[in-house]
């Protein structure tokens, strides 16, 4: 019996998605829930499971688009397992001979040779060849019969001199579904939203002397550790409170506000940026919010984070202070209207009651929607989210530091 395998649907607003990498050869045995191939859509890269044991013949090629409830591979469920590792062997033994040509390219091309190198462009290398604008014709292929793979494309250059003898070298690889989507997110968000920055500089200092205080009891009785991100999610919910505006959105010509706080978590996941949502934050304790952040951070660089977790968020915070950044603007992240920007902490000389002294700083940035949100509410959610942060005890733990972080 021939099952045909057709690509689930990842999302609800999920139409196309792109076959990544196959993680399986044709003709190859494959177990059933076996991973066989890693799809990207344009929010998450997912695997896709065998529905059936059997011979799988794949139907796309890596990089291909494909529509959501497209035939991607068919699974021949009546062939019998193979005994031991026999394919896998005869697999390895053929490797070298299709490397063999490349070797003797400066060898005279005989009748043995000459089919090798003329063999057909595949539909995905052809249109790689003619954006670099090399004849298929020209190039050895290593697939069967000659055949011109994607990666013989790939790595295919134009014979061009240089006068220096220096490398030419290029690398030119597709860009993820998901990748694209964040471009095209970027673009809109800056195209469709009145944005502007406000800074601000927080001194760390009591946050500092509240880890070093509980952090490994802390860790000890919760099993994660206690961060900064507990202290500026549960700081922006207290803004956000303070300023709805900025926990609003546009609709066409209406503002939506929520009672709600979803914080969106910018991480950098294994396929490129992801931002998983840590959902009703405003009922969340510091341990609540950590074991949530580890969570989703886990899933999202083990490619295990689904589109469910990343819909929706109402504002978003991201740090780029783990890269070493020491300012910089976010950009808003659709249909969000507001992004807060935390950044790296350093010692700087700062004014103390007259007096010069050393303290951890971090600035911290807030890219909002002008639209919706007046300049006036900009600084002072801004201003709140640096109160809360320099007087974490009072704001945030109500003056009772066990009880907040459950000790």
């Amino acid at each position: 019996m021939i099952l045909e395998m057709k690509v689930p649907s990842p999302g609800e607003s999920i139409k196309e998605v792109e076959i990544a990498t196959w993680l399986v050869q044709d003709g190859d045995y494959v177990e059933k829930d076996q991973a066989i191939a890693e799809v990207d859509s344009d929010k998450a890269t997912l695997e896709l499971p065998a529905e059936a044991s059997g011979i799988i013949t794949l139907k796309a090629e890596e990089g291909d688009a494909v529509a959501v409830g497209a035939v991607v591979c068919l699974i021949d469920t009546s062939a019998a397992k193979p005994e031991g590792d026999v394919p896998k062997v005869e697999k390895k033994e053929e490797a070298p001979k299709a490397e063999t040509p490349k070797a003797e390219a400066s060898k005279p091309v005989t009748a043995e040779t000459k089919t090798y190198a003329t063999g057909s462009a595949s539909p995905a290398a052809k249109k790689i060849l003619a954006e670099k604008g090399i004849s298929a014709s020209t190039i050895s292929g290593t697939g069967k019969d000659g055949r011109v793979t994607k990666e013989d494309a790939v790595s295919a250059v134009p014979s061009m001199g240089t006068p220096t003898g220096g490398s030419r070298g290029a690398n030119r690889s597709k860009m993820s579904m998901l990748r694209r989507k964040v471009a095209e997110r970027l673009v809109e968000a800056k195209n469709t939203t009145a944005m502007l920055t406000t800074f601000n500089e927080v001194d760390m200092s009591p946050i500092f002397a509240l880890r070093d205080e509980h952090k490994e009891t802390f860790k000890t009785k919760h099993n994660v550790g206690l961060g900064f991100m507990s202290f500026f999610t549960l700081a922006v919910v207290r803004a956000l409170k303070m300023y709805p505006a900025v926990n609003s959105m546009i609709s066409g010509n209406e503002m939506v506000s929520y009672d709600f706080c979803d914080i969106s978590i910018a991480v950098s996941g294994p396929k490129g940026l992801m931002v998983p949502v840590i959902r009703n934050a405003e009922n969340l304790s510091f341990r609540g919010v950590e074991s949530e952040v580890k969570r989703l951070a886990l899933r999202a660089r083990d490619g295990q984070i689904t589109v469910d977790e990343m819909t929706g968020g109402t504002f978003t915070i991201t740090n780029g202070g783990v890269f070493g950044s020491m300012l910089s603007t976010p950009i808003i992240n659709p249909p969000q209207s507001g992004i807060l920007g935390m950044h790296n902490i350093v010692e700087r000389p700062v004014a103390i009651n007259g007096k010069v002294e050393i303290r951890p700083i971090m600035y911290v940035a807030l890219s909002y929607d002008h639209r919706i949100i007046d300049g006036k509410e900009s600084v002072g959610f801004l201003v709140a989210v640096k109160e809360a942060l320099e007087n974490p005890v009072e704001l945030l733990m109500n003056n009772d530091v066990k009880k907040a972080l459950e000790l």
